[in-house]
């Protein structure tokens, strides 16, 4: 019987410990980018299009996930050459540096479009980073775990990455909760990426006196790793049709799922439907917090049930219900909806002048008589005392924020919440599930890049893309304008259900669960 079949409960523990806190603070580095795509978009791009700059935020937090799966074939093919433990190592430094730097790069109106390049290179890095880091601490934990119990122990690891957006949504709100608006509009949202170096010091002392996995050093042992991981992955046909199965059948559809859930719930609710940024991240926090422990449930049931039930029954249902659940979320701040407005007062402050420029500040605060309080700001960019105009265009920004009431707070936490467990079904099983498509010599490779692809470039893509579908609807004046961004990850899903239903079947998902 092999190592990997008896590997002991103490011992497995000490590998998720290793592994889990490696691949948290990837997670950490990587999302603390997207949850602050509002903040940033200001930062680092022209402010005289906000939407654009938002967009063009977006579009570089999608090429981080762009460049994912050319770092899962770099970093697949080390590990399945020299070994899991050394190549995830590279991994964390590569990731841990890039964040730290993005965290010192000088604001657009500094060092003007220098400073998109410089973060788009940082975010290429990242891309590269996550890609190969993921597929090594998921084979990892998987060639330690007893037999029949995969599914279990790797869905700790999948709880890494909410864990790793939720810790970046706490250290946000504690960095904004310690300091003013203005000192974390200036200079304080560059804490959560210098934080991060901190945390991937700790992780490499962890990770450092890790042993490599005892499936890879068996076979290293007898002489039968791969010498070309990439050819006997993607030039064997016969292993190539698992690998387009294992990505059109069930990462494509859980990537769409996964970034529906999480980081399109975020952005709906700061974007479109306006909801305070506080409160979406206190949202966002607790959904989280409740949803986590079913990556654990849904992982376990998928060594009782297998790997296809659970995913499939999660990517079904969560298809059928978005437009249903985002038409709640929308409504519960639809201003129409709500009782009289008590109370509307408007003031004006001046917080910026720059010689002959100055900025000035119209504010419309709005007292609902159930409990929602609504600010309405109008920004005149000034010069001369005149309203500035820029290509034909007058410098006036309006802007929306909306603090809803407790029961409102509550009802969208529970919406969000029901969008996370969608998450836990289709992504708690999958690590388990690609391992076991795979023979040990090429695993890290052929497993790393359709998950890459699939979370990478469908999941990856989907806040840009589904943000552009929301924004040209409304301009069109659509009545349900916000409701079209649903369409990419319905119809993405729907695709992977069929295929995954139709083509994979229990004997291919357990060709070596041993």
């Amino acid at each position: 019987m092999s190592t990997t079949n008896t590997q002991k409960p103490s011992g497995i523990w000490s590998v998720i410990t290793a592994s889990s806190m490696g691949t948290l603070i990837e997670w950490y580095d990587f999302y603390i980018f997207g949850s602050l795509a509002v903040v940033l978009s200001t930062k680092f791009f022209p402010s005289d299009n906000p939407t654009a700059a938002f967009l063009s935020t977006l579009a570089t937090f999608a090429a981080g996930f762009v460049v994912r799966p050319f770092g899962a074939l770099f970093f697949g093919r080390l590990g399945d050459i020299i070994g899991r433990k050394y190549t995830f190592m590279v991994t964390l430094l590569l990731m841990g540096g890039a964040t730290f730097v993005i965290g010192c790069v000088p604001a657009f109106e500094t060092i003007g479009y220098a400073a998109p390049i410089l973060v788009l290179i940082m975010r290429l890095l990242q891309g590269l980073a996550l890609g190969g880091e993921y597929g090594g601490a998921a084979t990892y934990v998987a060639e330690h775990a007893p037999k029949g119990q995969k599914g279990f122990w790797t869905s700790w690891i999948q709880t890494t990455a909410t864990v790793g957006l939720f810790i970046s949504l706490l250290v946000i709100l504690f960095t904004r909760t310690m300091l003013t608006p203005e000192q974390f509009d200036v200079w304080g949202w560059r804490i959560p990426f210098w934080v991060s170096i901190l945390m991937v010091y700790v992780s490499y002392l962890i990770r450092k006196n890790m042993s490599e996995s005892p499936a890879f050093a068996k076979a290293k042992s007898e002489g039968k790793t791969s010498a070309n991981p990439l050819k006997e992955s993607f030039g064997n046909r016969y292993n190539l049709k698992f690998v387009l199965l294992a990505l059109f059948g069930a990462a494509m559809g859980q990537g769409v799922i996964w970034y529906t859930g999480q980081f399109y719930a975020m952005s709906f609710l700061e974007r479109v439907m306006s909801v305070d940024s506080q409160q979406v991240i206190t949202i966002l926090v607790m959904a989280l917090l409740f949803g986590t422990p079913f990556f654990i449930f849904f992982g376990w049931l998928s060594d009782k049930i297998g790997r296809k039930a659970v995913m499939m029954t999660g990517m079904l249902i969560a298809i059928l219900s978005y437009r249903s659940i985002y038409e709640n979320m929308y409504q519960t701040t639809n201003l129409e909806n709500k009782s009289e407005l008590v109370d509307q007062r408007t003031s004006t402050v001046s917080f910026k002048e720059i010689g002959d420029v100055k900025d000035s500040v119209y504010v419309t605060t709005m007292h609902y008589a159930d409990g929602t309080i609504v600010k309405e700001t109008e920004t005149k960019h000034l010069e001369n005392g005149l309203v500035k105009v820029v290509d034909g265009k007058a410098q006036i920004v309006k802007a929306k924020s909306i603090e809803v009431n407790d029961s409102d707070k509550w009802r969208l936490t529970f919406l969000v919440f029901i969008q996370v467990l969608f998450v836990t079904m289709v992504y708690g099983p999958i690590a388990a599930f690609l391992v076991e498509l795979f023979p040990v010599r090429i695993r890290y490779t052929s497993m790393s890049l359709p998950y890459h692809i699939g979370n990478g470039i469908f999941g990856g893509l989907l806040p840009a893309i589904s943000t552009y579908f929301v924004t040209n609807a409304q301009t069109e004046g659509k009545a349900d304008f916000y409701l079209e961004g649903l369409w990419y990850p319905i119809i993405i899903g729907a695709i992977c259900f069929v295929i995954g239903i139709i083509y994979i079947s229990k004997k291919m998902t357990t060709r070596y669960a041993d």
